[in-house]
């Protein structure tokens, strides 16, 4: 099977290639190079992260795209993808895993006087201070995937008050689930410290904005793990300025790298990561990736086929 591999980056097609080597050696995967072309191989699958456009022009027998990763808004973006092409993005292969501990020591962080702690150690203070419990503690984790679910599900399981917000409706045991438009408020106004893991599409876009952030619970917070798109950042300033929202953890940007002397950098009750939340594994992403091509091969159906009218 011939397969080509695509990415903005050499060093993550290098570590691709190293692993299909060891493990899947019925492959015949290759680099592509803009420009290249392999006329003689019909070449109808690519393993790809941010492929540039050329990569459809130079292989136009392109059937299947597999996305190293859960996000595919990059290669819908891609102008001249053709319409035949099925985009098939990552289940999980280990994301969530890494996302829920991600999300769990900065939540820590916001509900616990951690930072308290370890300034009293350096004044060598012994101070316990008073805590809430954790169903005190009413968290909404928008976008109800199969990352959003795991996150969701897990912090019922700490004992957090915890409410879910989805496109479509969802029913999950132990969180207090809305949908749509009509349960957007609802979702909101319940919900003090806001973990966003939606996917980004049109209708996503710019949807953490001075008039839904507004409507969470005061002084409240702010973990966004989605997109840097979702967030309007100058709203964002603008809330926490009048106290409304008193702390935020951001993974993700608009522009990334964020740029020299962005005020993210140096606000004091923002904590700045770079886009490292749910890192891929490679391994457990190229053996999903085999499993769905053998999955093909047989005649079977796969998951993760991306709706491009969705846009995930």
């Amino acid at each position: 099977m011939n397969i080509i591999l695509a990415s903005e980056s050499h060093e993550h097609t290098d570590s691709w290639l190293k692993i299909i080597k060891a493990h899947y050696p019925h492959w015949h995967a290759f680099v592509y190079q803009p420009g290249m072309s392999q006329a003689d191989a019909a070449v109808s699958k690519a393993i790809v992260w941010k492929p540039p456009a050329s990569l459809f022009t130079d292989y136009p027998g392109l059937q299947y795209l597999f996305n190293m990763g859960a996000g595919v808004d990059a290669i819908l973006r891609q102008p001249g993808l053709p319409a035949k092409i099925r985009i098939v993005r990552l289940e999980d292969a280990g994301l969530a895993d890494k996302m829920l501990e991600y999300v769990i020591h900065y939540l820590s962080k916001i509900t616990r006087p951690f930072d308290r702690y370890a300034l009293f150690q350096q004044q060598q203070q012994w101070k316990p201070l008073p805590e809430l419990s954790a169903s005190q503690i009413a968290v909404g984790v928008m976008g109800l995937g199969v990352i959003g679910q795991k996150i969701a599900q897990a912090l019922a399981g700490l004992g957090y008050t915890v409410h879910g917000w989805s496109r479509t409706e969802r029913k999950l045991q132990g969180v207090h689930t809305y949908a749509g438009e009509n349960g957007l408020p609802g979702f909101l106004q319940n919900t003090r410290i806001l973990i966003n893991v939606l996917p980004l599409t049109q209708q996503t876009r710019g949807i953490l904005n001075r008039r839904t952030l507004a409507q969470l619970l005061a002084p409240a917070s702010l973990i966004n793990i989605g997109r840097g798109e979702h967030l309007q950042e100058e709203d964002l300033l603008e809330l926490m300025r009048s106290g409304h929202i008193g702390k935020a953890v951001l993974d993700v940007f608009s522009t990334e790298p964020l740029p020299h002397g962005h005020p993210f950098w140096v606000h004091p009750d923002i904590i700045v990561t770079p886009h490292i939340s749910g890192p891929t594994n490679d391994e457990l992403a190229l053996a999903q990736i085999n499993q769905k091509i053998t999955d093909l091969e047989n005649g079977r159906d796969i998951g993760g086929i991306v709706s491009r009218e969705v846009g995930y």
